[in-house]
């Protein structure tokens, strides 16, 4: 089976305030949904509150990112799939709750991980 990254930026939730409780419980809904199906892998929300930063090979760390993943935030989920096509009507039903499109990318495989 492969692993499917299902993520959306927190940009792209435009939800009013007084919907957000909703939203939520309806994601999560969809999160209960794929571990009672047994194939949630795992998942969560990018902390904003906590800037990212680089560490380098030598161990060094700068408080800097990658210029193409500078707005790398919102939320994601790991799913274990037998196919695009399961991946992908996951990722349906997770833009449905979350009021949003979802990427969905495909990881590559390896035997050690």
């Amino acid at each position: 089976m492969t692993k499917y990254l299902i993520s959306f930026p927190a940009s792209a939730m435009q939800v009013p305030a007084e919907d957000v409780a909703a939203v939520g419980e309806a994601a999560r809904e969809v999160i209960r949904e794929a571990k009672a199906a047994g194939v949630y892998v795992f998942g969560g929300g990018i902390n904003a509150a906590v800037a990212p930063c680089m560490v380098a090979s030598d161990g060094t760390v700068t408080n800097e990112t990658y210029p193409q993943t500078k707005e790398f935030d919102g939320g994601f989920c790991v799913l274990e799939l037998p196919s695009r096509e399961d991946a992908t009507l996951w990722a349906a039903k997770i833009a449905k709750a979350c009021r949003c499109s979802q990427e969905l990318r495909e990881f590559g495989y390896d035997p050690e991980s």
